[in-house]
């Protein structure tokens, strides 16, 4: 189970690192590449990203590459046949993130039974609230996956313990209002990720704008999961594939 993989992870290395990558972008060739530097510089966990057009929780960067990969002719059925042989390569949780019109069009039951196949851990579906997603989570749960919810600074107490309900694996906590890649200011979030330890005991995940080491360094103690999504592919946009290794070896 995934948090079983995380905790066992967590006491050999404390706090965690996942990546984001958009599969397809710039190619399946070069998403598998980065998936092994990833891997090799350090990252723990990995989402995969099925590209969508209308991906409405992301900023420009990884919309334009969701956009990329669609153009280049990146298809969901791709994305499950390089997912799983990632899954078979790497040993490292994997799980996809996509929107929910993925998982409907193919079929909520179809879609967890083809997850659980690839040999993902689970999925990350933002557009989908919890009170909205019982077919998915459910289809989800009997495949013994992961549904990933998310906190955000404007979620209320109430509506937190209700998600925390039917969380599993880690909770992924969003650092600010907004899409993914812009500034967040970390300091300011200790009120925030109190609120978020005293409605679950998962792990938590933060994400939304960690870009660097004094970035993570901010959030060491407060979080289990720091999580780095644009800025991976800002540095593959400006430097290309070969600078992912030693940007992720720079954020440890």
């Amino acid at each position: 189970m995934l948090e079983a993989r995380i905790r066992k992870a967590q006491q050999q290395k404390g706090m965690l690192l996942m990546t984001h990558i958009v599969l397809g972008y710039p190619s399946f060739d070069d998403s598998r590449r980065i998936v092994e530097a990833m891997i090799a510089a350090g990252v723990d966990l990995m989402e995969l990203q099925i590209p969508f057009s209308e991906p409405m929780a992301d900023g420009p960067v990884i919309l334009h590459a969701n956009q990329r990969a669609l153009d280049a002719g990146a298809t969901v059925d791709r994305c499950f046949e390089l997912a799983s042989k990632l899954t078979r390569e790497f040993d490292i949780p994997f799980l996809f993130m996509t929107y929910y019109n993925i998982a409907f069009v193919r079929g909520v039951e179809a879609f967890a039974r083809d997850v659980k196949a690839a040999g993902l851990h689970g999925a990350i579906i933002p557009d989908l609230p919890h009170e909205e997603g019982s077919a998915l989570f459910d289809a989800m749960t009997k495949e013994q996956l992961a549904p990933i919810f998310l906190f955000s600074p404007n979620t209320g107490a109430e509506r937190m313990a209700e998600i925390a309900k039917r969380a599993r694996g880690f909770v992924y906590c969003v650092a600010r209002k907004g899409v993914t890649g812009a500034a967040t200011e970390f300091a300011s979030l200790d009120a925030y990720l109190t609120r978020c330890r005293k409605a679950t005991a998962l792990p938590l995940a933060l994400g939304f704008g960690v870009k660097s080491k004094q970035d993570i360094d901010q959030l060491q103690g407060k979080i289990d999961i720091a999580v780095v999504g644009s800025e991976t592919i800002r540095v593959v946009d400006t430097q290309g594939v070969a600078a992912v290794g030693p940007f992720i070896r720079s954020l440890r």
